[in-house]
């Protein structure tokens, strides 16, 4: 294997891993907290149908972003509602909302666009671009600020998450609200809190696949994504630097299943595309199916904590 070729895989592992880092690390302080977050593929899906219409009409990549966070962490705070304020079930719940999403999306988007469901292409000047335009065919430098972003957020969240006073009593609420309750500090606003830094990051995921990724918004355009993030960051014991790994595994996988596309392997011919288009969402399968036993998720993770008057 040449060095291009080694490049040009590490380059591509970055740009798809971006987006399932974002989602993983959103999912990780939702589920830390004590929420589970079936919704992350919604909520991605919805921040990027923001992020295409709001890029599309305001012509500007901070008001796309801001509208793209705002939509998701709205969709959080829905989710929070029915299930930290009124001890509706978790999963029902997230499932609601990624129903909510891919169908609501669509409706608008013909509505709105009259395209099919999508929108409009955003313009160049929205698009987020590479942070070193001389160095575009670098695999390491580049890269758009998401990208790098979502990198620095696995160190930050890490030591949010450990080694700071809020850190602690999100994963104190994770596993014994009654304890964190008893010591004065409010349940329902720590896991709203969670939900809201969780709505940001998804936001930010949503608004890569739209303005760094493609140039426009497409329905169901998440493929699974938001599934994918969730089975990295069980594979990834809610802990951030290893769910990091687990996305770069899912990221450097897809990579080379689009390097495959069209190629002819000995003893079996032109893999057929549609095998090597499944190959992630296997991995994401196996990945569930042989590690969510073994990974020991918070004690508290989907009970619905009833204040004791």
């Amino acid at each position: 294997m040449d060095e291009a070729l080694i490049g040009a895989l590490v380059a591509s592992t970055l740009r798809v891993a971006a987006p399932l880092i974002l989602c993983a690390l959103a999912g990780l302080l939702s589920e830390r907290a004590g929420v589970i977050d079936i919704g992350l593929e919604g909520k991605m899906l919805f921040a990027a149908f923001a992020a295409g219409t709001v890029g599309v009409w305001s012509g500007s990549t901070a008001v796309a972003l801001l509208a793209a966070m705002g939509v998701a962490i709205v969709l959080s705070w829905l989710h929070g509602l029915a299930c930290v304020s009124h001890q509706g079930d978790q999963v029902v719940s997230g499932v609601a909302i990624n129903i909510i999403a891919a169908g609501l999306t669509a409706v608008l988007g013909i509505a709105w666009f009259k395209q099919g469901g999508q929108t409009p292409p955003v313009s160049d000047a929205v698009r987020i671009r590479a942070v070193f335009p001389s160095m575009a065919d670098s695999p390491l430098f580049g890269h758009n600020a998401l990208v790098y972003l979502a990198l620095a957020l696995v160190p930050a969240v890490w030591w949010m998450v450990y080694r700071t006073r809020f850190g602690l009593r999100l994963r104190a609420v994770g596993e014994n609200p009654a304890m964190v309750d008893a010591a004065g500090v409010s349940v329902t606003r720590l896991r709203y809190a969670a939900l809201t830094l969780n709505g940001m990051l998804c936001g930010l995921a949503g608004a890569y696949l739209v303005l760094a990724q493609n140039a426009s918004f497409v329905p169901n355009m998440t493929a699974g994504r938001g599934f994918m993030a969730l089975a990295a960051m069980i594979f990834g014991q809610w802990h951030p630097v290893k769910a990091l790994w687990a996305c770069l595994l899912f990221g450097a996988l897809d990579a080379i299943a689009i390097r495959l596309q069209g190629v002819s392997l000995p003893m079996v011919g032109e893999v057929p595309v549609q095998a090597v288009q499944a190959l992630p969402y296997l991995l994401t399968v196996v990945l569930l199916a042989g590690f969510i036993g073994k990974s020991v998720a918070p004690r508290a993770l989907g009970r619905a904590y009833l204040k004791e008057h």
